[in-house]
C-alpha cells in the first residue's frame, strides 16, 4: 500500500521555524522513504543518508543519492546534477519540487 503524505507548504515552513530546523532533517527522511516506496527502489537506504547528512563531505552522498531518487520519481524528469547543485545553492527549490510532486500523488485518486 502506498502511504504518500500530502504536506502543507505553509505548515511546514512554520514547523521549520518552530523547531529551528530540527524539522527539515525530518522531512528529508520522510520524504526520501515515501520517495523509495514510490519508485520501489531496494538500494535507497533513506536512514543512511539522513545519518550522512551530518557528516562533513559524506552529505554530498546523501544529497546525490536523493536527487537520483527524485529523478527516478519525478514528473518533469529533472536531472539529478541540476538537483545537486540546487541542494547547495537554494535548497528550498528542491523542498518545494519534491513536496509539489509527493503531494500530486498524495492526492491523486487511486
Amino acid at each position: 500500500m502506498l502511504t504518500v503524505k500530502n504536506r502543507n507548504m505553509g505548515l511546514q515552513v512554520l514547523l521549520v521555524i518552530v523547531t529551528l530546523g530540527i524539522y527539515i532533517v525530518y522531512w528529508f527522511y520522510q520524504t526520501a522513504s515515501e520517495m523509495k516506496e514510490v519508485v520501489k527502489d531496494p538500494e535507497a537506504k533513506p536512514t543512511l543518508w539522513t545519518i550522512l547528512l551530518f557528516v562533513p563531505v559524506a552529505n554530498i552522498y546523501s544529497y546525490f543519492m536523493y536527487s537520483e531518487l527524485y529523478e527516478k520519481m519525478c514528473s518533469e524528469k529533472i536531472n539529478k546534477w541540476i538537483l545537486l547543485i540546487l541542494w547547495f545553492f537554494f535548497s528550498p527549490a528542491i523542498w518545494f519540487l519534491v513536496q509539489r510532486d509527493l503531494n500530486r500523488i498524495a492526492t491523486k485518486p487511486a
